[in-house]
């Protein structure tokens, strides 16, 4: 037989993938006799666990919501911060996707009603890795606002912008239907009632409205993927980037590979590798690529090659008397 510790930790696991357990279950399962579970029942009680007791032919038992999370203790935002992380941990791709659902699930188990609530309103994608910059903080009011909206399948009002919201100003009114992350930044993926079209809002530029607009019934996006559809659209949509170009940098591979997200980077030799990158722009590539401060071969195609030349011109006059800048409009 199990030593007790070990016992308890079996039958814990056991109480949190589904509601309801007959007893005569539980003791096959663990080996054990309908007594031994019992009194193991009785130790999770002692420790706070909040195991109850269910009435029937077999007689049984459940985990039940608890007033705390024993035997650790978080205040509110604590267990709110936990269960956003372990959300964006199953989307992480490092190989703990599974383990990150079920501890997800077990905190979710033992949290007062109250918390459960607002946990269960995040909607949250992780579409890709943050990078390290510094981005502007979201505050938490507006992502647990947007999330309710999401979550009650309500229009969500809101102003957008770096500027103080104006009572004056038209909100936006859009059917919200997911947050994800991109970047390192939080992202509203919505409908847009006045534009009649899907668009993506960053969330640290939006400040809801109250109260709340009238209940909807959500769209698919395009797709019927959010991360493929949102991953599409900073890509350069559904065709990929509108400007691809390739080149040759005299740098290792491995160094160039952990600061390019989107390129494909192949090894040419110890100090050498070929990349191919996109971007919004011929100009944006370039002056992506020359970040790298290493030599650059322009394999193709001709557009990258002149938006070099027209980047050269620029640095060129900035590098220059400031007189002399004939005032060129940069793209963005």
């Amino acid at each position: 037989m199990p030593k007790t510790s070990a016992r308890l930790l079996a039958l814990l696991s056991l109480l949190q993938v589904r509601r309801d357990w007959p007893g005569a279950l539980l003791a096959e399962r663990l080996g054990i006799s309908p007594r031994t579970v019992r009194r193991d029942v009785d130790r999770l009680r002692e420790l706070g666990y909040p195991v109850m007791a269910v009435k029937g032919p077999d007689g049984g038992y459940r985990l039940d919501a608890g007033t705390e999370l024993p035997p650790l203790l978080f205040d509110d935002e604590q267990a709110v911060a936990l269960a956003i992380a372990l959300q964006l941990a199953t989307t992480a791709g490092a190989g703990i996707e599974e383990a990150a659902a079920r501890a997800l699930n077990t905190v979710r188990q033992v949290m007062p009603s109250h918390l459960r609530r607002r946990i269960d309103t995040l909607r949250i994608a992780a579409v890709e890795p943050p990078v390290s910059r510094p981005d502007p903080r979201v505050d938490s009011g507006v992502l647990t606002a947007i999330s309710a909206a999401v979550h009650a399948r309500e229009v969500l009002r809101f102003d957008y912008g770096a500027a103080a919201a104006d009572d004056d100003q038209t909100p936006r009114r859009v059917e919200p239907h997911h947050l994800v992350t991109w970047g390192g930044r939080w992202y509203l993926v919505a409908w847009d009632l006045d534009r009649e079209d899907w668009r993506t809002f960053r969330a640290d530029r939006i400040r809801p409205r109250t109260p709340a607009g009238p209940r909807f019934t959500p769209r698919e996006v395009p797709g019927g993927e959010v991360a493929a559809f949102v991953t599409g659209l900073f890509r350069g949509g559904s065709g990929g980037w509108p400007c691809v170009g390739e080149v040759i940098l005299d740098l290792p591979a491995a160094t160039v590979s952990r600061y390019t997200r989107d390129g494909a980077v192949e090894e040419l030799g110890p100090d050498r590798c070929r990349l191919v990158q996109g971007s919004w722009s011929w100009a944006g590539l370039a002056a992506a690529l020359g970040r790298f401060d290493a030599g650059i071969e322009v394999v193709g195609p001709p557009e990258l090659r002149a938006a070099f030349a027209h980047l050269a011109r620029r640095y060129a006059d900035a590098a220059g008397d400031p007189g002399q800048v004939d005032g060129a409009r940069i793209e963005r």
